[in-house]
């Protein structure tokens, strides 16, 4: 399950582990202009974990996601955005 929102300076998606147990934390995924931000409690240190993508690097995840074992460079496409 998830929720999406949209907040002034970035929208908002929470990831919530559904089914048998061990479950893992929710995940809340930030995405501002420049950034995106994901964080999940760790229960064993009582805090939250935060890391921050570029959003190259996010484009990067989000294409390897698709793609066999390998090592990869994205090119833009003129024209392309």
């Amino acid at each position: 399950m998830f929720s999406i929102e949209h907040d002034f300076d970035a929208t908002v998606v929470t990831l919530v582990d559904e089914g048998p147990a061990p479950l893992q934390e929710d995940i809340v995924i930030n995405a501002f202009e420049d950034c995106i931000t994901v964080e999940q409690y760790d229960a064993r240190t009582d805090r939250d974990i935060k890391i921050t993508l570029s959003i190259q690097q996010m484009r990067d995840l989000s294409a390897a996601l698709n793609l066999p074992e390998g090592i990869y460079r994205l090119r833009r496409v003129p024209g392309g955005g």
